[in-house]
């Protein structure tokens, strides 16, 4: 786990991977934009950035207003579809 949160495309890519799951579920993409803002929530929060990237999206998650935030995670959710 510690190599995911070091490694900005390994987070990518287990980010994208729970994006492709929710939506193999059926899950809507506007759920799963919520469900991003409130991982986002709990990573600025709880976890240490592992990497650059991370530390990045975790100072504008920081100074973002509710609104940015939800641009914020519609934004990673995004990225990590690619």
């Amino acid at each position: 786990m510690k190599n995911v949160l070091n490694n900005w495309d390994n987070w990518k890519r287990m980010l994208g991977q729970a994006v492709e799951y929710a939506q193999e579920l059926g899950i809507p993409n506007n759920q799963i934009s919520s469900m991003a803002q409130q991982l986002g929530d709990i990573l600025a929060e709880k976890v240490p950035p592992g990497n650059p990237e991370q530390h990045a999206v975790k100072e504008l998650w920081e100074v973002a207003d509710n609104d940015e935030r939800k641009v914020l995670a519609n934004l990673m959710t995004k990225l990590v579809s690619r």
